[in-house]
């Protein structure tokens, strides 16, 4: 179930003229200019960064399908225990809030390392802020690192610790049981539990709790702050971290605002960055951005093709703008809505990207584990690079045509083309610098509305191609005979800061976690995998009540526990 979802708003959005209204007229269309400049460098593809939130209450995280499934989508990173259960897990007893709900018996600590070993993905774990102490947090890290030796580098202090109800009327969605609820308390604790667990293993990673700047509560100062939340913890904590925690919900209206929503990444950056660089010091450049949280939640798009283009948009932009972890929002989820029709497509409004069976308003998702658009949009990002493969400059001249570029360690050049038009066909022209392409058709790999797998043709040419209707294409180049050698990338200095801009425990969602126990599902058609590339609003604040809720399966029963919450994450 979506700890994220708007009861009944995104719903009424997607099966009205919001939708509709966003879609540009069929016809011939001018032709969209692409410019990659292979020669510059936006710094590598993360080792680990395209991750998947995976949760405590999702029996099936670590079936062999699961994890074949995705391990084929170059996931690198997963996440545990998964959203806001993590402030209420307590690792070593596998038990959430009072101990008393239904936890699957496989989904332990343990068993989740399990998991991650069978996908090839690095953990990134998070300490139970609400509800644990720094001691609990210590003895996770000597249990993992010392006693089993997993080596698990990163930890997050808490999940949207800021969602505690400091902000806004006090009824917020996180657990937090200390009595001071502020920032300040925050950056207090965060400097005992990074001592703690430091003092076990000095080489783990530490993770701060951050608002997304521009998206509620950023800015807002209750009565007794001095400052908002970010300045305040980052001025007490920030010799103490290693890295800053966002989450990226930039929601829309329509279908289209998702899809323009990656413009927006820069600025986040860039705010992120300028905070960093007040409060750390010499430290700064080496403090890692990750968004350990991304998805299309929010949007009338959960499922259906707009989230699967959104999907490699967001994880590319986030590389590019020097992030080391983004982590879809989630593996399985389940929903409590009823699926909407989008762009002639159902979507299931739920936002994982496996099934998770679940059935709402009469009508039921595809088998378990069937995969969502949304899963092969991640898996498009295999084609396109290898972690280690250089990130290069590009460039549309019309936004209806998104680009990202990757300069591979053979000497290659891959291009990814994202057609944001639900009805159009987009044709491009493509122009190269620092690369020249050999002549001839060339390989591509896509992913078009209505297919069940990545399909590689080979189609056009490195200066012309036709892009399907809500389309993922990625071109992948070889370079014309003698240029190799002379046409290796030279770094590009990184960006510098601009002015800024503006689940609960238990079994499936909660954006919190899990998955329901329904009927397993038939495999799925599999076409092309590969070793993935980790990879990369209005100034009013408005208020939506969101239904948070928690579902316990025990003996084919499932049991619903509301939670409100405020503010969809971004205004």
């Amino acid at each position: 179930m979506l700890r994220h979802g708007v009861v009944g708003a995104v719903a009424v959005l997607a099966a009205s003229a919001g939708v509709g209204a966003l879609a540009p007229g069929a016809g011939a269309a001018p032709t969209v200019g692409i410019h990659v400049d292979a020669g510059t460098s936006l710094g590598t593809v993360p080792s680990s960064g395209v991750g998947l939130n995976t949760g405590f209450g999702d029996e099936h995280m670590g079936t062999a399908k699961v994890t074949s499934l995705m391990k084929a989508a170059g996931v690198r990173q997963l996440r545990y225990p998964g959203g806001s259960g993590a402030d209420e897990y307590h690792w070593k007893t596998h038990t959430s809030g009072d101990g008393t709900g239904w936890i699957p018996s496989n989904t332990d600590f343990d068993s989740f390392m399990a998991t991650a070993k069978k996908v090839g993905a690095q953990p990134i774990l998070t300490a139970n802020y609400g509800s644990g102490t720094p001691q609990e947090a210590a003895d996770w890290v000597k249990y993992a690192n010392v006693d089993k030796g997993y080596g698990v580098k990163y930890w997050e202090i808490g999940n949207e610790v800021y969602g505690n109800g400091h902000y806004g009327d006090g009824k917020g969605w996180e657990t937090d049981n200390h009595a001071d609820k502020s920032p300040k308390e925050y950056g207090k604790n965060l400097v005992a539990y990074s001592k703690a667990m430091k003092a076990v293993d000095p080489k783990v990673k530490i993770g701060a709790v951050l608002t997304t700047p521009g998206f509620w509560p950023d800015k807002e100062k209750a009565p007794g702050d001095s400052a908002d939340w970010n300045n305040t913890v980052l001025s007490i904590a920030g010799s103490s971290i290693d890295f800053v925690i966002v989450h990226w919900y930039p929601g829309g209206k329509t279908t289209a605002d998702l899809l323009n929503t990656p413009s927006r990444i820069a600025g986040v950056r860039s705010s992120l960055r300028s905070l960093i660089a007040k409060y750390t010091g010499s430290r700064a450049a080496s403090v890692e951005i990750a968004v350990t949280e991304n998805g299309a939640v929010g949007s009338p798009a959960q499922t259906s093709q707009a989230a699967a283009l959104f999907a490699p948009d967001t994880y590319m932009t986030w590389f590019e703008q020097g992030a080391t972890h983004v982590d879809w929002w989630n593996l399985h989820n389940g929903t409590d809505q009823a699926p909407t029709t989008v762009h002639g497509q159902t979507d299931y409004q739920d936002g994982g990207v496996l099934s998770a069976g679940t059935c709402a308003g009469g009508k039921c998702e595809p088998p378990r584990d069937t995969p969502f658009p949304t899963y092969w949009g991640i898996r498009s990002l295999t084609a396109l690079a290898k972690p280690g493969d250089t990130m290069v400059k590009s460039s549309s001249r019309n936004s209806s045509v998104a680009v990202h570029a990757v300069r591979s360690s053979n000497g290659g050049l891959n291009v990814m083309l994202i057609n944001k038009s639900p009805q159009s066909a987009a044709q491009v022209s493509l122009s190269y610098a620092g690369f020249t392409p050999a002549a001839g058709a060339v390989t591509t790999v896509s992913y078009a509305k209505g297919d069940t797998a990545l399909t590689t043709a080979k189609r056009g040419t490195a200066g012309a191609q036709k892009l399907p209707p809500y389309s993922i294409t990625t071109l992948q180049l070889k370079p014309a005979s003698g240029t190799a050698g002379a046409d290796q990338p030279t770094p590009a200095p990184t960006p510098t800061a601009v002015t800024p801009v503006v689940s609960a425990p238990g079994t499936t969602g909660t954006r919190a976690q899990g998955e329901i126990g329904a009927p397993v599902g038939q495999p799925t058609p599999s076409s092309t995998s590969g070793d993935l590339a980790s990879t990369g609003a209005s100034n009013a604040v408005t208020y939506s009540a969101l239904g948070g809720l928690l579902v316990i399966a025990a003996g084919g029963v499932l049991v619903l526990r509301g939670r409100r919450r405020r503010g969809l994450h971004g205004k």
